[in-house]
């Protein structure tokens, strides 16, 4: 599972987990984990949901003692920082007791916000010893490309740096739904989740038409780019973002333009990522300096023009493909 740095994979059969942060999707796939190799340790094993609107401190003796047959038991208590303080302290009290002695088969899952309210649950369980997986938002870029990488392999396929960004770029930053796509990817592809498969797979989506029609411009595929282009505003993508790709796609060839060194290399001096660097420089070849500068000129104008200054704004994106593919012969 995707972990958040700092944070180690939890043993999934350890009597006491703590799952900490406000990233619901992770949460929920650590609670799911947990359960299903409760499960295949088990079959016959009994999971409960814990319901604070109906549980006393007093009903939690029952639920954590040894079943008569010797079955597995898995006590979810998600949202733990919303217990009250006499439930909470007695949740403590025994899941401490838990971890002190695993014997019984039962397993503890908290979730919790990691946050004030609460607190001394969650510390009182990481004092217990419990299994502690932090979840907190992914709010970065590398971490979100870190999360898809990961979730593919999970599914059992492999993919590079740039193919997760480009994934990212056409889904969005959802997880639930990056997730799903992952999946279907490798299952699509056996595991050799590349560029081309993402590209197909996603052809028309509303995120990657815009790179999609910039990446097709950059190396002079004139049919290409308009089909990508006239997809995307068929269905509706707004003309701001493609022009915004199409200029980020220009400013990128010129900035690797001219400098030596893998993309690794020179990712730090360009502060750009390095499949960016290498997806820069394979598109700059056959660009001139000059072909470079008209290119950007169009951009520029492009951009202004989908932002208030032209009264058909796809045409005037149309009439931008053209000119960016034409610069490419400029000499």
């Amino acid at each position: 599972m995707f972990v958040m740095p700092g944070s180690a994979a939890p043993s999934t059969l350890a009597p006491l987990h703590l799952v900490l942060g406000d990233e619901s999707f992770l949460a929920g796939r650590v609670v799911a984990d947990v359960v299903a190799a409760a499960r295949a340790a088990d079959p016959e094993c009994d999971v409960r949901e814990l319901d604070y609107t109906q549980l006393t401190p007093g009903a939690l003796p029952e639920l954590f003692s040894p079943s008569l047959f010797a079955e597995a038991r898995v006590l979810i208590a998600r949202d733990a920082h919303t217990v009250g303080k006499d439930l909470a302290a007695a949740l403590l009290q025994h899941a401490t007791a838990l971890a002190k002695d695993p014997s019984s088969g039962i397993i503890l899952v908290v979730t919790h916000l990691g946050q004030a309210r609460g607190k001394a649950l969650s510390d009182g369980l990481k004092k217990a010893g419990a299994e502690t997986t932090t979840v907190a938002k992914i709010t970065k870029h590398r971490e979100k490309v870190g999360f898809i990488r990961d979730e593919i392999r999970r599914a059992g396929g492999k993919a590079s740096e740039e193919v997760a960004s480009l994934i990212l770029d056409a889904v969005g930053p959802d997880l639930r739904e990056l997730a799903s796509v992952c999946s279907q990817l490798v299952a699509d592809t056996g595991g050799r989740v590349d560029l081309d498969a993402v590209r197909q797979y996603h052809r028309g989506r509303a995120d990657v038409t815009g790179y999609t029609v910039a990446d097709a411009a950059m190396i002079g595929d004139t049919a290409g780019a308009l089909e990508a282009l006239r997809w995307a505003l068929a269905i509706g993508v707004d003309p701001v973002p493609i022009a915004d790709a199409l200029a980020d796609g220009v400013r990128s060839v010129a900035r690797v333009a001219g400098a030596r060194g893998s993309g690794y290399q020179l990712a730090s001096t360009l502060g750009m990522p390095p499949w960016k660097v290498e997806r820069a420089q394979r598109q700059g070849r056959g660009w001139s300096p000059a072909g470079l500068a008209t290119a950007a000129r169009v951009a520029a104008t492009a951009n202004a023009d989908v932002k208030g200054g032209a009264d058909d704004r796809n045409y005037a994106l149309e009439r931008a493909v053209l000119a960016i593919v034409s610069a490419r012969e400029v000499r």
